[in-house]
C-alpha cells in the first residue's frame, strides 16, 4: 500500500475522530453546515464522513437532520454506568409511586449474592420506616429479588435458602412455584417472609428488547397494607413503570 494511501486514509479517519468528538461533546444535535465551518470541510466530505459514522451507529439523525451520538455510544454509556443511569431515571417514579401509596418505594438491580438495592423514598409513616439501601437482602425471601429471579435478571442463589422469619420459602421447588406465579401476575409479593411484619410488592424494570435490569418495591408494615391492597399496589407499580420512557 502506498504512503499516499495510507496518508489520505489516516486523514480520513482523523477527520471522522474530529467530527465525532464535536458532536459528542455539543450541549444539543449539530447540523452538516455547522460541523463542515467548524472543522474547515467541504460539506460533501463531512456529510460521506458523518454517513459512514452513522451506518456503524456511533451517529444518529434527528428529525431535522441533526447528528447526536447514536445507540453503540449510548448503550456503552448507559452499560458502563448503569447504576447511575438507573438511579436518576427512576428516582422520580419513586417518588411518584411513594406519594401515591404514602409508602417506602425502592429500586434494585442484581448484586453479588444479594439484591443491590440502589435508591429509595421515604414514605410518609415514620412507623416502619427502615433505610434498605446497603442491606444484604436475600432474593428469595424479598419482593425485589422475586422479581430478579423470576425475570432471570439473575440466576438461583446456590446452596441452602436462608430462613429469615417462619414464612420464608426455603424449598427450592416452593420458590420455582412462587416465581412461576411472579410471571404470571407481573409483580412479587412477600408477606412476613424477610422480617415478621413486613409487606412488600415490587416489578420488574425492562430494557426495550425485554430483558429485565432491575426492580421497584413498595413496603411497609402488614397492620398498614393487606394482602389485597398489595395486588392493587402492584398493578399501579406496573402501570406506572409501563408509562417511563424506553431505557
Amino acid at each position: 500500500m502506498s504512503k499516499s494511501v495510507l496518508a489520505t486514509g489516516t486523514q480520513s479517519v482523523d477527520r471522522a475522530s474530529a467530527l465525532l468528538i464535536n458532536i459528542m461533546e455539543s450541549n444539543s444535535p449539530s447540523h452538516l453546515g455547522v460541523l463542515a465551518r467548524t472543522h474547515d470541510l467541504p460539506k460533501s466530505t463531512a456529510s460521506r464522513l458523518l454517513s459512514a459514522l452513522e451506518r456503524k451507529g456511533l451517529l444518529q439523525r434527528d428529525h431535522n437532520g441533526a447528528f447526536s451520538p447514536g445507540n453503540v455510544l449510548t448503550t456503552f454509556a448507559r452499560e458502563q454506568n448503569q447504576e447511575s443511569f438507573l438511579v436518576a431515571r427512576i428516582h422520580p417514579l419513586l417518588e411518584l409511586l411513594s406519594a401515591k401509596t404514602g409508602e417506602t418505594a425502592n429500586l434494585a438491580i442484581p448484586g453479588i449474592g444479594y439484591v443491590n438495592l440502589l435508591d429509595q423514598v421515604d414514605g410518609q409513616y415514620l412507623l416502619g420506616a427502615t433505610n434498605w439501601v446497603g442491606k444484604q437482602v436475600p432474593y428469595h425471601a424479598s419482593a425485589l429479588g422475586k422479581v430478579l429471579l423470576a425475570y432471570s435478571a439473575v440466576s438461583m442463589p446456590p446452596g441452602r435458602l436462608e430462613r429469615r422469619t417462619n414464612t420464608t420459602i426455603t424449598s427450592r421447588a416452593n420458590l420455582l412455584s412462587e416465581l412461576e406465579s411472579v410471571r404470571k401476575m407481573g409483580y412479587a409479593i412477600i408477606a412476613d417472609e424477610l422480617e415478621e411484619g413486613l409487606v412488600a410488592v415490587a416489578a420488574p424494570i425492562r430494557e426495550p428488547d425485554g430483558r429485565t435490569i432491575g426492580a421497584i418495591s413498595i413496603s411497609g408494615p402488614s397492620f398498614r397494607i393487606s394482602v389485597k391492597e398489595l395486588h392493587n399496589i402492584g398493578k399501579i407499580i406496573v402501570s406506572e413503570i409501563g408509562k417511563v420512557d424506553a431505557l
